[in-house]
């Protein structure tokens, strides 16, 4: 015979409207939840989503729609949000659009489809149109590492404007002037405001922002090491390398690996995330680092908070710190800018 609600409640000492709202996604104190998950895997409780779902006109799942599932950055703020979601009952459905707006648009219809109680995205449509059946339903929409102006919405960011002066301003300090930029496309959100603390950091040194250094890519490694290689064979005169995300720091190092570059004797480099890639190389890379825990954690607990509260609140933009992790692939020229 199937265990029901009232057997957790003889096995954990609970009452049942603790035990009912743990089942139903609402808040228990952790040593109860504990208690129960253990019941429920004692016992083989099995949850009926269907008829949780009819009574709460709730599926406790959430939509993911993200670029690149193969995109570190990606993946690990997709672990850490599970971690989270799961553990106050909510599963998730993640799809990986592959950079492509037609596949995002088709992505967010089918999880809309599939009545998500809300979505978590990293948009690859700067004008949020693909979102436009969530926003009329009023359903909770949380955009990680973007911003889209013509949607009201919450937004996780970084400061990447301060991650890209911070990049540079190393390079400066180590007498570099002529500073090449490998970034994504013009359109992109992060690529954009990446370009602008580029842009700060040589203007604040008085130094003239040459735009044959600034390789626009795709963010594609395939795309960073033919833009890489190009720009070294007409620009032989660049002595540094500021790689703006994780997809053009593999693809820059591709590029000098096979073009029989030292690092940093021939050219200084500094990348974008990946902590085990950067200490993995020969020297090390200096790299800027984002928090992608705290990206997802903020990103997950929004989510909760906006899902528990039927009041409709003003959009919360949340930014974020990055961080400089030093390697050994920044050589000193001898002229301190500092």
């Amino acid at each position: 015979m199937a265990a029901t609600i009232k057997d957790i409640a003889n096995r954990t000492g609970l009452g049942l409207a603790t035990i009912s709202s743990y089942l139903n996604g609402g808040n228990v104190r952790e040593k109860n939840r504990e208690k129960i998950e253990a019941a429920i895997k004692e016992l083989n409780f099995e949850v009926n989503e269907v008829a949780r779902g009819l009574k709460t006109n709730r599926t406790y799942t959430i939509g993911v729609v993200i670029p690149e599932l193969n995109n570190i950055f990606c993946t690990e703020i997709i672990t850490a949000m599970e971690d989270i979601l799961r553990k106050k009952g909510y599963a998730t459905i993640v799809c990986d659009c592959r950079t492509d707006k037609q596949l995002e648009r088709e992505a967010v219809e089918f999880l809309y489809r599939k009545r998500v109680d809300g979505i978590i995205n990293m948009p690859v449509d700067s004008s949020g149109a693909h979102l436009k059946q969530f926003a009329d339903a009023k359903k909770p929409m949380i955009i990680i590492d973007r911003k889209l102006p013509e949607l009201s919405c919450d937004s996780i960011l970084v400061d990447n404007q301060d991650a890209a002066k911070k990049a540079v301003d190393i390079l400066l300090e180590n007498g570099h002037e002529k500073i090449a930029m490998v970034t994504g496309p013009k359109e992109i959100y992060t690529a954009h405001e990446r370009y602008k603390g580029y842009e700060a950091a040589l203007n604040q040194a008085g130094i003239k922002v040459d735009s044959k250094l600034v390789v626009h890519s795709d963010y594609t490694i395939r795309g960073a090491v033919a833009g890489v290689t190009e720009l070294l064979e007409h620009h032989p005169e660049v002595t540094a390398v500021f790689a703006a995300n994780y997809e053009m720091t593999m693809g820059t190092m591709i590029a000098l690996n096979e073009k029989g570059i030292r690092i940093p004797k021939d050219l200084s480099v500094i990348g974008f995330d990946n902590r085990e890639f950067a200490r993995a190389l020969h020297p090390t890379l200096t790299i800027i680092t984002q928090p992608t825990e705290a990206i997802a954690r903020h990103a997950a607990e929004l989510m909760l908070k906006k899902l528990e509260s039927d009041e409709t609140t003003t959009p919360t933009e949340i930014y974020l710190e990055t961080e400089v992790m030093h390697g050994k692939s920044v050589q000193n020229m001898g002229v301190s800018r500092a």
